[in-house]
């Protein structure tokens, strides 16, 4: 399996402690409601088209493969897209490109490198998110993160837990905090919002648990899906339950700043009533959590 990146963001401050790279992995075996890097989700390389600024002039046609760009733009007389990247050259406005690239590890390691000072200085290193990250060729990602920790890089890992768990076993030993997510803990409620069974999810945080792993749990709460004492009280049974020792626990607040993503490749986004609660309502969720033993909570990334 072919393992693609769609982004390295630099100077992230949002993915774990200091200053960090993230590197994006393209695919993931979930399919959430609200998700907000939906360029991610698909596992093979994508067209991305910026249609507000385009202005119809048909020029990207002129070596396409197909002859058709994309059935959602008016501005065009076309049903599909193929994702051949022979429109990118020929768009006078520059507004397509191939999301998802090839990086050969050194390669990335060496771009990693180039913020090594940033790293030292603020206590920071590199997150591997997603996508999924744990659903990539594990042997790329082993010979990536055994790279970095021989360099005493740190490393975050942003997962689902959605993976065999030998996934996991085979790459913990390097990486220094899984930032790991719960996203609803009734099963029916996981299915309808994430696509997918919760079972080995929860059981891989179990598992993970028991690797003495340093474990963030993350949180995201949404109004009308999981932003509710059951989801939240639930969470601290589980937690309580199988004695499962996270180091942190972050609140995250829905937002929708990724639903303009969803068109640039060709999907509607359907979410737009979703909302964040509110202050009080974080305040109140983190209250639980406090009450509950665990006073590493806190609101945001």
């Amino acid at each position: 399996m072919m393992t693609y990146i769609t982004k390295i963001q630099k100077y992230s401050v949002h993915d774990g402690n200091g200053i960090r790279t993230t590197i994006f992995f393209k695919g993931c075996p979930l399919a959430c409601s609200w998700c907000h890097n939906p360029e991610t989700q698909c596992f093979d390389p994508q067209l991305s088209i910026d249609f507000e600024r385009c202005v119809g002039c048909n020029s990207c046609q002129e070596e396409c493969e197909g002859k058709v760009i994309n059935k959602l733009n008016p501005n065009l007389n076309s049903e599909t897209c193929i994702s051949c990247g022979k429109c990118i050259d020929y768009c006078n406005l520059n507004l397509r490109e191939i999301t998802g690239r090839e990086y050969p590890v050194r390669e990335l390691v060496k771009e990693i490198q180039k913020d090594e000072i940033f790293y030292d200085e603020s206590g920071g290193g590199v997150t591997l998110s997603g996508g999924e990250v744990m659903s990539m060729n594990i042997d790329y990602i082993y010979d990536l993160v055994k790279a970095l920790d021989k360099k005493g890089i740190s490393i975050n890992i942003d997962t689902s837990g959605y993976t065999d768990f030998e996934n996991f076993e085979k790459i913990h030993k390097h990486i220094d905090t899984f930032l790991y997510d719960l996203k609803a803990m009734d099963n029916e409620v996981h299915k309808q919002h994430i696509g997918v069974d919760n079972t080995i999810i929860l059981e891989n945080l179990i598992k993970l648990n028991n690797l003495n792993a340093k474990i963030n749990l993350r949180l995201p709460l949404i109004k009308g899906i999981n932003a509710n004492d059951e989801f939240v009280n639930d969470v601290v049974a589980f937690l309580k339950k199988y004695s499962i020792d996270v180091t942190q626990i972050n609140l995250l607040p829905y937002h929708n700043t990724g639903s303009s993503k969803y068109k640039r490749i060709g999907l509607d986004y359907e979410w737009s009533h979703f909302s964040a609660p509110s202050v009080d309502e974080m305040n109140h969720f983190k209250n639980i959590f406090y009450e509950a033993g665990y006073k590493n909570t806190k609101i945001g990334g």
